[in-house]
């Protein structure tokens, strides 16, 4: 225990994961009628409330009135927000249906790419959940399901083992970095009340009209135009699957050149 100014302090936690203690019960903490809450409903509500409105606007007084509790009423069932926001995070990477990096006939860059492609979806459904993740440890079971099939498949490619940690750096941070700027483009399309399609064009026409920006925006228009689709969606696509197979390229490449 931490002392300062004559009262004790509890020491800060690393996780939620980490507390060795069962999820508490179901009667509110002044006793009486039984509240009806348990910790998983607060987390799936939770997950409801930071899609709906942000991380920014949540709070636990909002979560009680969505809940119809007090505010007091939920610290029964979690200590502090941290600790219920580690609990929607993992909860949302529960989401994930994830591939079986065992079975004997699968390729593991199809495998890979199965796991890219589930991430980047996660982190586009929630914008929230990448701040979370850079915030908290990712210990929760599960992450760490998640974690172990990465891992199982990245040592499927043969790189060998002091390659293996870089490969997945290269891959899944480029998914991270592609994710959230997706998930925060249609969030703030959606704020707009716009369609990605007319908000991209938007953008681009009032940059284009800045004389220290057109040039720019004309040599990205060429590779734009180069690379095809009719929509911001079908561009972002085909932008993301061409990055995916340069990375497997890459970790093909340094798979040969260790052999």
């Amino acid at each position: 225990m931490v002392r300062t100014a004559g009262r004790s302090e509890r020491p800060a936690r690393t996780s939620v994961w980490l507390e060795g203690k069962e999820p508490r019960g179901g009667a509110s903490r002044g006793g009486g009628q039984p509240s009806g809450l348990d910790r998983d409903l607060i987390t799936r509500t939770t997950v409801r409330l930071l899609d709906a409105e942000g991380l920014a606007k949540f709070s636990m007084r909002r979560l009680a009135a969505e809940l119809n509790v007090t505010a007091m009423s939920l610290y029964w069932y979690v200590d502090t927000k941290d600790d219920l926001l580690e609990l929607a995070l993992d909860a949302a990477f529960g989401e994930m249906d994830l591939p079986d990096p065992d079975a004997g006939d699968a390729d593991w860059r199809d495998q890979l790419r199965a796991l890219a492609t589930a991430y980047r979806g996660l982190l586009v459904r929630h914008p929230w959940l990448s701040p979370l993740a850079g915030t908290f440890l990712n210990i929760g079971p599960h992450s760490r399901g998640f974690s172990s099939a990465v891992q199982r498949v990245v040592r499927r490619t043969g790189l060998p083992a002091q390659g293996q940690m870089g490969a997945t750096s290269a891959v899944f941070q480029f998914v991270y970095g592609f994710g959230t700027i997706e998930g925060h483009f249609i969030a703030r399309c959606a704020a707009a009340g716009m369609t990605q399609e007319a908000y991209f064009r938007k953008a681009m026409s009032s940059v284009a009209g800045d004389p220290d920006l057109g040039d720019v925006v004309r040599r990205s228009a060429d590779l734009v135009a180069a690379r095809g689709g009719d929509t911001v969606e079908e561009m972002r696509e085909r932008d993301f699957t061409f990055a995916l197979e340069l990375l497997i390229a890459g970790i093909e490449a340094m798979v040969e050149r260790a052999e």
